[in-house]
């Protein structure tokens, strides 16, 4: 369900973010001198048609030479093309913006600690209140899960089995919503997976990922990202289940039938708070390693 284990790469993110945009600016320092090259020898090519072949010489746009227009308008390009490489794209490109965005949510944070301490012992707490209120919209959040007996759903943060059928419900019922995840688990797959919104919780404050995918640190917060998804999931792994099970209407949990030795585990259900409302039986055979079942509950 969760992909094979991503290779740990041999430079940290930091310092390979560095080399990719240092490669970018050489390319665009690059594509400027050359621009600038052309610009010096079209130039100089034009004056020489005009005064030196006399290449229409009785062209005289407002009196000044043709020439004269076509350099002019083509230093315009240039000087574009130079601000565009030293202004904007230095100061105003991806990681600038990421700064900016940085700096503002370290200030809001702030502003929220100040208001924090100034609040009298002896009254509630704004901030939980406000956090309840949005907790309090309806989501239907999903867990989505593969479980043996044991409830052991993984080990050296890799799947124990192959189930195809099994990853392909997970494909087809997560496909378009925001899937919340670990960071282990995300760091699973080898790239973000397609038409899904990746919610990456993480105790790690600068904690970098490609483009798109929304970080955040604690659960509370991720539910928060996800609002706008009416049928959010919960992918895993064992600590984010255990977080996300008091917040859960619906568990899609497959039940594969033998019990493993693992390093992960799905947390124990009470079965008091929840009601099978579906089970389909899948025997094992050449696609799925062992059989299990496709088993659906509800929240009481």
């Amino acid at each position: 369900m969760f992909g094979t284990k991503k290779k740990t790469p041999q430079i940290d993110k930091e310092q390979l973010e560095l080399i990719k945009n240092a490669q970018k600016r050489i390319k665009q320092k690059k594509s400027l001198y050359t621009h600038f090259i052309l610009f010096l020898i079209g130039s100089v090519a034009l004056i020489i048609a005009n005064l030196g072949l006399h290449i229409g010489e009785t062209y005289k746009p407002l009196g000044k030479d043709w020439f004269i227009f076509i350099v002019g308008f083509w230093l315009l390009i240039l000087i574009y093309h130079a601000f565009n490489v030293f202004v904007i794209n230095r100061f105003m490109g991806p990681t600038w913006q990421q700064h900016q965005l940085d700096k503002l949510v370290a200030k809001q944070k702030e502003g929220i600690e100040k208001l924090k301490t100034k609040l009298p012992d002896n009254e509630p707490a704004i901030v939980p209140a406000i956090e309840k209120k949005k907790l309090s919209k309806k989501q239907n959040l999903t867990l989505i899960v593969a479980a043996s007996e044991n409830n052991a759903i993984g080990k050296d943060n890799q799947l124990i089995w192959h189930l195809r059928d099994d990853l392909q419900r997970f494909k087809s019922l997560t496909s378009g919503h925001c899937i919340i995840m670990g960071r282990k688990t995300f760091e699973s797959f080898p790239k973000p997976l397609p038409n899904r919104t990746h919610i990456v919780v993480t105790n790690q404050q600068n904690y970098k990922v490609p483009h798109g995918v929304i970080v955040v640190h604690n659960m509370e917060d991720a539910l928060d990202a996800a609002l706008e998804d009416k049928h959010p999931y919960v992918i895993g792994g064992g600590e984010i289940y255990k977080q996300a099970l008091p917040f859960a209407d619906k568990i899609e949990l497959t039940r594969v039938h033998e019990a493993f030795e693992a390093d992960t585990h799905f947390p124990e259900l009470n079965l008091n708070e929840w009601r099978e409302i579906q089970n389909i039986y899948h025997p094992k055979d050449e696609q799925n390693d062992y059989a299990f079942s496709f088993l659906t509950y509800e929240r009481i």
